[in-house]
């Protein structure tokens, strides 16, 4: 079933945090597409005003400027609220080593902030975007919940004690909290541009500008590539979930196997281009293999991803081709 065939009280209020970013668009986007009213919180620090413009037409959208570092604020904008979809926080893993501090102001307190804000305020569900990155150095192939290993950054850090808090808040308060383990997403609307830019949208913008693309390490790393549609599928069935799925993470990814080099090739193909890449160093904190056990999301949120790679990236591409 499709994300767009799913129902829910009509009238439903949203609170999507980081509502401005990537995730948080194409969320607020689909909601109010589907005629549910939103409340998108974000301060514009990674998100950006062009992504709350696209929708501030809208009479079922509302844009509250705001840092979930801020108790106030995260309790006003949970005032009767039934789903909190909770996609801030700061990305990256190089650049968290570089900010350890400010990752666990944003990522863990504000974080916390928004559990307790839609705990008081009586939250029918509380669905936080979590990370790949907490299975650090763990080897097994496919990730399996429940198998991590070491951390590698104060990023996946961040989001492994979102987890705990999420698991501790089910118990103790009775909050209905679900963790998505993002695998690697990409689609419309990514940032191509700054250091720390995801490598699809980086890629694409560099290729399409005549310039020549750098891959970190000797391209062999492997990842879960995941379109955007299948991780908003993933929020909204999250909301519809029973309570006995509830203080759990899942690994919210398509199941496939993707290696770098070969995107990066398939990508010149699709934009007709012959570019060889330049290969830098490897970038600290990074998992060299990545890819999902998705049956525990399939079994208790009724996740089937609609999407695989090669029907998301040839969208992928048609967006930026009209968008940059």
């Amino acid at each position: 079933m499709s994300y767009k065939e799913l129902v829910f009280p009509k009238d439903s209020v949203f609170l999507v945090t980081g509502g401005a970013g990537f995730i948080g668009s194409n969320l607020c986007e689909a909601l109010t597409d589907m005629g549910y009213a939103v409340r998108c919180l974000d301060n514009l620090s990674t998100g950006k005003q062009e992504n709350v413009d696209l929708l501030s037409d809208r009479p079922n959208y509302t844009f509250i400027k705001g840092d979930i570092r801020d108790l106030d604020t995260c309790m006003e904008a949970c005032k009767g609220v039934d789903y909190v979809l909770n996609q801030a926080a700061w990305g990256s893993v190089p650049r968290s080593i570089e900010m350890p501090l400010l990752y666990e102001e944003i990522n863990i307190r504000g974080t916390l902030n928004m559990m307790e804000a839609a705990r008081q305020n009586g939250v029918k569900k509380f669905v936080y975007a979590s990370s790949s990155s907490v299975y650090g150095d763990h080897p097994v192939l496919p990730k399996v919940e429940g198998q991590e290993g070491n951390l590698l950054s104060p990023y996946a850090l961040t989001k492994r004690v979102d987890e705990e808090y999420g698991k501790l808040y089910h118990k103790l308060y009775g909050l209905d909290t679900y963790g998505l383990r993002y695998f690697n997403v990409f689609g419309r609307r990514q940032d191509p541009d700054g250091a720390y830019a995801a490598v699809i949208p980086k890629f694409l913008k560099l290729l399409m500008t005549g310039q020549t693309p750098t891959i970190n390490g000797d391209g062999k790393q492997s990842r879960d590539f995941t379109y955007i549609d299948n991780v908003i599928e993933a929020n909204l069935k999250a909301c519809l979930a029973p309570s006995g799925a509830a203080g759990n993470a899942f690994n919210i990814a398509y199941g496939g196997r993707e290696y770098l080099i070969d995107i990066y090739y398939d990508l010149c193909k699709a934009l007709d281009k012959e570019v060889e890449p330049n290969f830098g160093p490897d970038r600290p904190g990074d998992i060299k293999h990545s890819n999902a056990d998705i049956s525990k999301a399939r079994k208790l949120l009724g996740y089937d991803p609609e999407y695989d790679f090669e029907e998301g990236i040839k969208l992928a591409i048609d967006w930026y081709k009209e968008n940059l």
